[in-house]
């Protein structure tokens, strides 16, 4: 048995409601000097941080979920006044192992990464109930959807990429992000989309 991937040290950039999956990009604006410091930090080591959601707050020194997702640089533009406007590329999901005291303005884990689950895919009738769900969602929040793009991406990619950028709270996609295989992260997506699909006065669907 393959003994785990263990990270000795992971800069993190805690951000409520913001997912990544492995195989997807996630766009940044990086404008706080904690996190233009981490990146510049990154840029000369492996170019790969972890994001992962605070359990309440702002991310500052909140208390983390244990899973997030490391990402990898994937296009980076550096601004004049040192901002960052980057593509982050998911590369694994990981574990909160402990979080290291550091010196740095960014926080930083001794992290495990979790493993990829093989051969995963949708059974014909998930595919089905979610590419009918997600019409009938995006329909009631008035969003537009190409959807013969849609009906030809590989089942991964339209399920995670429904998790990443779906307007649930946090606690909801958190669950999305934890899910064991992307057929139960299908059939989570389906629920919250029926069950939980109403605003909360802040154009995010809540399971409040």
């Amino acid at each position: 048995m393959t003994s785990p991937t263990v990270l000795g040290r992971l800069s993190i950039f805690p951000l409520p409601g913001a997912l990544l999956f492995p195989g997807m990009h996630l766009p940044l604006h990086i404008f706080e000097p904690r996190y233009r410091a981490m990146i510049g930090d990154a840029m000369v080591r492996d170019q790969r941080i972890g994001m992962i959601q605070p359990v309440h707050g702002t991310g500052g020194h909140d208390a983390l979920y244990d899973i997030g997702c490391v990402g990898k640089i994937a296009e980076v533009e550096a601004l004049d006044d040192g901002r960052y406007n980057l593509v982050l590329e998911g590369v694994a999901l990981f574990r909160v192992l402990r979080e290291l005291d550091v010196a740095t303005p960014f926080r930083q884990v001794e992290a495990e990464l979790l493993p990829a689950v093989e051969d995963d895919m949708l059974s014909l009738g998930r595919r089905s109930s979610l590419e009918l769900e997600s019409r009938r969602f995006a329909d009631a929040q008035g969003y537009s959807v190409d959807w013969e793009a849609v009906g030809r991406l590989d089942d991964e990619s339209l399920v995670n990429g429904i998790a990443q950028i779906a307007p649930f709270d946090t606690a909801a996609k958190q669950a999305l992000l934890e899910a064991r295989d992307i057929e139960t992260r299908a059939e989570l997506i389906i629920q919250l989309m029926q069950f939980f699909g109403r605003h909360d006065g802040e154009d995010r669907v809540t399971l409040q």
